[in-house]
């Protein structure tokens, strides 16, 4: 497996927890457990694939501006989910952010496939992709655990 495989995996489920999640309604079970999932997830990715994606694409000259932007709408999605821990899971604002948060999640992953892959893919080793991969996997497991 390569490092755009193993990112793959993970951007796919978020965009179903993401979808999910803006289904729910109120102050459910339901709602708080999408939630839950999509934060964990979120988290996990966004710190496993900083340090072993982003963070090398930096030691390029190419990849540091792809690298930066992706970061800061990492950083936009962690003040999202900041809003919505703060903000009663009953209340209108907190579907109105949830789908803020859901727009940027579909919007980041769909610019990173189609265009941070492609860069990245030029600008690292075979060897590379596959290390970077094994790095992120476990990186991603022992954040989620």
């Amino acid at each position: 497996m390569n490092i755009f495989e193993a990112l793959r995996e993970s951007h796919d489920r978020q965009r179903s927890y993401a979808e999910n999640l803006i289904k729910t309604s109120g102050d459910t079970p339901e709602r708080a457990e999408a939630y839950k999932q999509l934060k964990a997830e979120l988290q996990a990715h966004e710190t496993a694939e900083e340090r072993h994606f982003y963070i090398p694409l930096m030691a390029f000259d190419n990849g540091v501006d792809l690298s930066r932007h992706a970061i800061a709408e990492h950083h936009e999605m962690d003040e999202m989910m900041e809003e919505l821990d703060e903000t009663e899971m009953s209340s209108p604002a907190w579907l109105a952010t949830a789908k803020k948060l859901s727009d940027k999640v579909h919007h980041h992953l769909k610019e990173e496939e189609q265009k941070f892959f492609q860069m990245a893919g030029k600008l690292l080793s075979e060897k590379q992709k596959e290390q970077l991969a094994g790095e992120y996997e476990k990186e991603f497991n022992a954040q989620l655990g």
